[in-house]
């Protein structure tokens, strides 16, 4: 355990060495705060319902620019040989890449905290539903980062890690838009294949087991076949 976080921490330090890392959180915090506002001004609902779906849309575009370096550039620098030296198992290895960038991810979430007592002022906002929303879109980023550290595991080009986080991430996201096509057992299952479907429930307060379950499948899933990947290096 101790080696996994000396590795997440060594992780960070790496993102907030580099100034990518604060001009994609002034970037994010910025673009959230002008929708924030202008759906805010748009409804007239002390909710942050629509905020929650729009951050679910907004990271399937900046998540893959996050997690496409996290093996792609070691792979491409040489240092992925380095690293699989180390006494650290792939398991290791991959779970301090993924903590590291969920901590990063975890406190852009924390800032837009904000928007609750903003809410809160103007009316009396649901704290429970607000609070549910959180969580969903934390578990979705959780589960995007895992998508996307997969895929910079299959390749030493950052691009077509991206692109394939992209088209993976897309395919989940539009899956329940094909439903008018399908009936029966396919239709439910593009339904449940969707992560709108799962964070639509959150974001009205509604938890449930499915929901939770769906997620963190995906999560570890995702995390399995990236060490699966590292171990056998696929990327060769």
């Amino acid at each position: 355990m101790n080696k996994i976080i000396a590795l997440t921490k060594k992780e960070l330090h790496g993102y907030f060495s580099s100034p990518v890392a604060y001009i994609i959180l002034i970037a994010c915090l910025s673009l959230f705060n002008v929708l924030f506002f202008m759906l805010i001004e748009q409804n007239r609902e002390v909710s942050l319902r629509d905020i929650f779906q729009v951050m679910e849309f907004m990271f399937i575009f900046i998540i893959p620019l996050l997690t496409m370096k996290l093996f792609s550039e070691e792979k491409a620098n040489g240092t992925m040989e380095f690293l699989l030296t180390a006494p650290l198992t792939p398991t290791m290895i991959v779970l301090g890449k993924y903590f590291s960038m969920l901590i990063f991810y975890s406190l852009l979430i924390a800032v837009t905290s904000v928007y609750y007592f903003i809410v809160e002022y103007y009316g009396e906002p649901d704290p429970y539903s607000i609070l549910s929303g959180y969580v969903g879109i934390w578990l979705e980023g959780a589960f995007f980062i895992a998508i996307g550290l997969l895929t910079s595991s299959w390749t030493r080009n950052q691009i077509i890690a991206a692109m394939t986080a992209y088209v993976m991430l897309f395919s989940l996201y539009f899956s329940v838009s094909f439903t008018k096509y399908f009936t029966g057992f396919a239709e439910s299952f593009l339904m449940q294949l969707s992560t709108r479907t799962h964070l639509e429930n959150f974001a009205v307060g509604v938890i449930t087991a499915s929901d939770i379950i769906y997620y963190l499948a995906g999560i570890i899933l995702c995390l399995v076949l990236t060490t699966l990947s590292i171990n056998h290096k696929l990327w060769q």
